[in-house]
């Protein structure tokens, strides 16, 4: 069990900030309360359970400095991907806002430690268990063998540790930020801020797609799980960033 500080989250793109996926989605944005801060979701009652599998760019061998805790911003995520029959859980049958996208030990320099071992499937409980934090049974298995191999033996440890740390801090209504006129990156920051006011913005990076919808919040950690400064690679375009550098610093979604 994790027992750290509490964390915070904000966002950096200079100029304005768009986010995605408030206009065109039928329902998505109808309860921002519910999207954001919802504990239960419609749960498939049949969760299929992955085989064992090894994604194929290994680097077992790197050293972690450090982990993230990489959120999607939903509504973007659906945009174009609402009908399509495996995000059916994501983008038709829930309303979600934020979800885990996953918990990441990271390297400061060289590459991230990835796919350390044969990843054993995802048991059923523990999907089910986790899946209103992370509603895709296939993204499920693909990060615990991905990120989870590299730190934890179990992957219904590796869930309850996201879990714990997704818990700990509180989620602006982004879907109610949006509605802001001019809305900046800064705005964006200062509602995290504002929500968790123990940890510095240095703490928080994003990623911006090529379009400058936002598409992941990034939660900078040290081994401890404590908030740390996030990396280049980590924390994207800063908050003076102009246009020109949307794509700038941004970190690979695994």
């Amino acid at each position: 069990m994790i027992s750290r500080p509490p964390s915070l989250l904000a966002t950096a793109l200079g100029a304005a900030l768009l986010l995605g996926g408030c206009d065109g989605l039928d329902g998505i944005a109808a309860s921002a309360e519910t999207a954001e801060t919802a504990a239960q979701c419609f749960v498939p009652p049949d969760l299929a359970v992955a085989t064992t599998a090894t994604p194929p760019d290994r680097t077992p061998d790197a050293p972690a400095t450090g982990h993230v805790l990489a959120m999607s911003w939903s509504p973007e995520f659906c945009r174009f991907r609402s009908d399509q029959p495996q995000h059916r859980g994501q983008c038709q049958d829930n309303r979600f806002g934020l979800i885990v996208h996953g918990l990441w030990p990271q390297a400061g320099r060289g590459p991230h430690p990835r796919a350390c071992a044969l990843a054993q499937p995802v048991p059923a409980p523990v999907l089910t268990a986790h899946y209103c934090m992370i509603p895709s049974a296939a993204l499920m298995q693909h990060e615990w063998a991905a990120h989870g191999t590299c730190a934890w033996q179990e992957p219904d440890a590796y869930f309850a540790d996201a879990a714990e740390l997704w818990d700990r801090y509180r989620r602006p209504d982004l879907f109610r930020l949006s509605r802001q006129d001019g809305l900046s990156a800064g705005d964006v920051r200062s509602a995290f801020s504002r929500a968790n006011p123990n940890v510095a913005d240095a703490a928080i990076g994003l990623k911006i797609n090529a379009r400058g919808w936002l598409e992941e919040v990034y939660l900078c950690l040290d081994l401890d799980y404590a908030p740390r400064r996030c990396n280049a690679r980590e924390a994207g375009p800063s908050a003076a960033s102009g246009a020109g550098d949307k794509r700038r610093g941004a970190q690979r979604a695994p």
